[in-house]
């Protein structure tokens, strides 16, 4: 088989190994090919893994003999899976392997906030700890969460981990689902209702039609004042534009994000200019352990594949 990883570099810079699907065929790696490369690369491909690599009409235009594609990720908006199920192309994903390490980088978004672990760092090695008379400092205080309110978008296992970690943390836990999983542990409410009593809202649901720009200029009017807003599922979830205005106003305390409409950041981005506001790179799933449990899932579904079965079967 003809195999072709088109953007490897997404899942390792060297510290995993993907020479596993050498023993499948013949393999090819590319770091991340230009959109305009790819019919011509992926003409003769009859497997491909990826992770956010387009694959639709255009881009597969030559690539009769493709039969699987095996995503290194949960989400699948970059497969047109309309033109692969007209094709007979196998497409599967990679479900639950980073429950723990987005909901651990969730928190640590939180606690940088409310700690404000950064800025006193910057505070001693800038001297002024140093300079200080006292042995404390509040120069920026800092804020218990035990008492608030976390309101979770979501209630999958990602937002059910969050939840657990919350409870631990003796925080009130509310959630807005449009599947109601376990009625008798949460508590459940609509999504004007979340925005109005969170003290911290943080999403984790799916980008789709009707999490496309959830949170807009209404969505922030209805919020507490001075919430603070997490985002470590998809970018377009949020209208930047719309949270920049929140975070000038104070209208939100402040925000944290992983994930923006377009990536890479733009160094021209207005979120580089806005109050209260911590930014990562799209890291919270990216733990060496988390990527090596994604890899072996894909090759599960593949050996599922390989077999007759089936196993995280998207079409």
């Amino acid at each position: 088989m003809n195999i072709i990883l088109p953007d490897y570099k997404t899942i390792t810079d060297g510290d995993i190994s993907l020479d596993i699907f050498k023993k499948y065929g013949d393999v090819k790696y590319y770091e991340r090919l230009e959109y305009e490369q790819l019919p011509e690369i992926l003409k003769d491909a009859d497997v491909i893994f990826c992770n956010k690599t387009p694959l639709n009409p255009e881009t597969l235009r030559y690539a009769d003999n493709l039969k699987y594609i095996g995503l290194f990720a949960t989400g699948y908006n970059n497969v047109d899976i309309e033109y692969a199920k007209a094709r007979g192309i196998r497409v599967c994903n990679a479900g639950s392997y980073s429950t723990n390490a987005v909901a651990q980088h969730t928190f640590a978004l939180i606690l940088g906030f409310f700690n404000k672990t950064a800025q006193y760092d910057s505070f001693i090695k800038d001297g002024g700890y140093a300079r200080n008379n006292f042995f404390s400092s509040f120069e920026y205080g800092l804020e218990e969460l035990a008492g608030k309110t976390i309101g979770i978008i979501g209630a999958g296992s990602i937002g059910q981990t969050v939840a657990r970690i919350a409870e631990a943390f003796d925080m009130r836990v509310i959630v807005y689902s449009r599947t109601v999983r376990f009625p008798d542990r949460y508590t459940y409410v609509s999504f004007d209702e979340l925005l109005e009593r969170s003290d911290i809202i943080t999403i984790h649901c799916p980008l789709n039609e009707a999490s496309y720009k959830l949170f807009d200029d209404a969505a922030f009017a209805k919020c507490r004042e001075g919430a603070f807003l997490v985002n470590t599922a998809r970018g377009p979830i949020v209208d930047e534009a719309a949270l920049c205005r929140a975070l000038k106003s104070g209208r939100l305390k402040g925000a944290a994000l992983d994930v923006f409409e377009v990536e890479p950041l733009p160094q021209d981005s207005p979120l580089m200019h806005v109050p209260n506001i911590i930014l990562t790179p799209h890291i919270a799933w990216a733990a060496k352990e988390t990527r090596q449990r994604l890899l072996g899932i894909v090759v599960d579904c593949f050996e599922a594949y390989l077999h007759g079965g089936k196993k995280n079967v998207i079409v």
